[in-house]
């Protein structure tokens, strides 16, 4: 059997599916047909139903549950692992510092900002902590820094590897989003999932879920075994970029969200309906239904 699976270029998720693509891991006679994509081109796939398996944002998910189920396996989840808010502007950054989570002063509602996507994790964060920025603009992540330093936008909303250059480029953190969730929630951030089609086989998600676990136990075992994949793949081909990326994203929490994984991801659920960014959701989110879980 083959089955479409959708992740993005990027280390972490090269890493986490290095050894189940390449069957250095039993793979029970399945086989995958990879695409790879920027996580808001996965996302709008997600939504169209195209893919068997996909990673897509939490934010993303939301509006995709109807048609998928979210394995306990291949998740990003984690502290100090949230999106960033910069800009090129020292002083912007130390004013609009004084303002996450308040009500923001007229003078800064029309700064323009690039995001990596409406549905993205990133994006719904910054709703948390400036809901009165609205002038978005949406751009593939790779993209957003050269924006913010060529003056097309004030202020850009970066995710994965960029949060290891923009200080060389002479960029200026405002705000960690996911330092934000942390403080006010006490809970890891729900960044991205891996998730699989509902109408598929009840045995063949199971074995899905396995497969990405042991995929990631293979990886966390033999950190080196998928190098050159991931460096193929990679925006940032220093190795030791790469490497910061996979120790920032993949964690314990890939392996299993467990009961404090499943937590926050209720938690983001449940702020993102009480303010209305998301639908309500019906259905249970989780393949596999546990004590704790939302739904």
């Amino acid at each position: 059997m083959k089955l479409s699976l959708g992740y993005s270029p990027c280390p972490n998720d090269t890493y986490i599916f290095d050894a189940l693509i390449h069957q250095k891991i039993d793979t029970y006679g399945l086989e995958f047909e990879v695409e790879y994509h920027d996580v808001e081109t996965l996302n709008q796939k997600a939504f169209k139903k195209e893919l068997a398996i996909t990673k897509l944002s939490y934010h993303a998910f939301a509006y995709a549950v109807e048609d998928y189920e979210l394995l306990d396996a291949g998740s990003a989840l984690g502290f100090g692992v949230g999106p960033l808010l910069i800009t090129k502007n020292k002083e912007l950054a130390e004013e609009l510092m004084e303002y996450v989570g308040q009500d923001l002063p007229d003078k800064f509602r029309d700064l323009a900002i690039a995001i990596p996507g409406k549905y993205t994790t990133a994006n719904f964060l910054l709703g948390l902590a400036f809901p009165q920025l609205q002038n978005k603009q949406e751009l593939v992540f790779s993209d957003i820094e050269e924006a913010v330093m060529d003056g097309r936008v004030d202020l850009g909303l970066i995710i994965h590897e960029n949060r290891f250059t923009y200080q060389e480029k002479g960029l200026h953190k405002v705000v960690d989003l996911g330092d934000y969730w942390e403080k006010t929630t006490n809970s890891p951030i729900p960044l991205g999932g891996i998730v699989i089609r509902r109408d598929l086989p009840l045995d063949v998600k199971e074995k899905i879920n396995r497969l990405v676990r042991h995929s990631v136990e293979f990886a966390f075992a033999n950190p080196k075994s998928g190098i050159e994949y991931i460096r193929s793949h990679a925006q940032e081909m220093e190795e030791t970029v790469m490497y910061k990326h996979i120790e920032l994203y993949v964690n314990s929490y890939s392996i299993d969200l467990g009961g404090i994984g499943r937590a926050a991801i209720a938690t983001m659920f449940e702020r993102a309906e009480a303010l209305q960014l998301i639908p309500e959701i019906k259905k249970n989110i989780f393949l596999i239904e546990r004590d704790g879980g939302f739904g």
